[in-house]
């Protein structure tokens, strides 16, 4: 029972740690991403594909999938309710996204030590 209750007190704490951080996070909101969930080390967004990210080739820009990938990172590595912040990123693109495609971020925990993290970020369509 007793890790009954630690579970779902670390999935509040994820719940409130979203609020703390959506409000003021005008980038994120400038995305038009929706949280999904939100637990302790995970958090999945989705976002529609406007015409305003399309680059000259006519698929999403690779910087706004970048800037997609990095905020369910955030929520992910803060869901613990102590402050985190990125030290690097890698992203391979796999496939394009095009214009009207509604896509789904996750992002993981691969590993959490007492200094540093591994989060796995996947964007789908």
């Amino acid at each position: 029972m007793a890790e009954k209750t630690q579970k779902a007190e670390a999935h509040a704490v994820a719940e409130e740690v979203d609020a703390k951080l959506s409000a003021p996070d005008a980038a994120e909101q400038a995305l038009g991403t929706t949280l999904d969930s939100i637990s302790p080390g995970h958090a999945r967004l989705m976002v529609r594909v406007r015409e305003d990210m399309i680059n000259g080739a006519g698929i999403r820009h690779g910087g706004i999938i970048t800037a997609l990938a990095d905020s369910p990172f955030a929520f992910a590595c803060n869901s613990y309710d102590k402050l985190t912040l990125a030290t690097g990123i890698t992203v391979d693109f796999i496939t394009a996204a095009h214009g009207d495609d509604i896509l789904t971020v996750t992002a993981d925990e691969a590993s959490r030590g007492a200094r540093t993290g591994l989060y796995d970020v996947t964007v789908t369509n």
